[in-house]
């Protein structure tokens, strides 16, 4: 179900819960707002869609990807930015790396590591923030 965009900051600046099984629905519920929102919107937060959990759904290139309780074990390559948000207006200066190794869960609960660079990086850097209540 696609679901209207979160723009609270107070609600968007809390720390986000860890994903469980009992969340999948709302995982499905974000990938689907993610593809209502293409064309001018590469990634999404659980938050961004009323649901403080740790989900997030990303553009991977084309491909669709789904993370729960995704977190970045290593980064390399810092560089300077400015990113938008569906859920705020305006554009903010950030620092984002080149290259993250990240640990998360599919939505079968199976561990995933995996390293992204470039633009898909930047955009999984951009939804941990809003996992962690970062407002960028």
């Amino acid at each position: 179900m696609v679901r209207d965009i979160m723009k609270d900051p107070i609600f968007l600046g809390r720390k986000s819960l860890p994903a469980a099984k009992e969340d999948i629905g709302a995982a499905r519920d974000l990938l689907e707002t993610l593809i209502a929102h293409r064309d001018g919107c590469v990634g999404m937060a659980a938050n961004m869609i009323g649901v403080s959990k740790r989900i997030i759904a990303v553009n991977d290139e084309g491909n669709y990807l789904l993370m729960l309780n995704p977190v970045i074990l290593k980064f390399s390559g810092p560089y300077e930015t400015e990113e938008g948000c569906l859920s705020l207006s305006g554009v903010r200066p950030t620092r984002r790396y080149k290259s993250i190794k990240v640990q998360y869960e599919t939505v079968d609960f199976e561990k995933r590591i995996k390293t992204f660079t470039d633009y898909t990086a930047q955009i999984i850097q951009h939804e941990i923030d809003h996992c962690n209540g970062i407002l960028i």
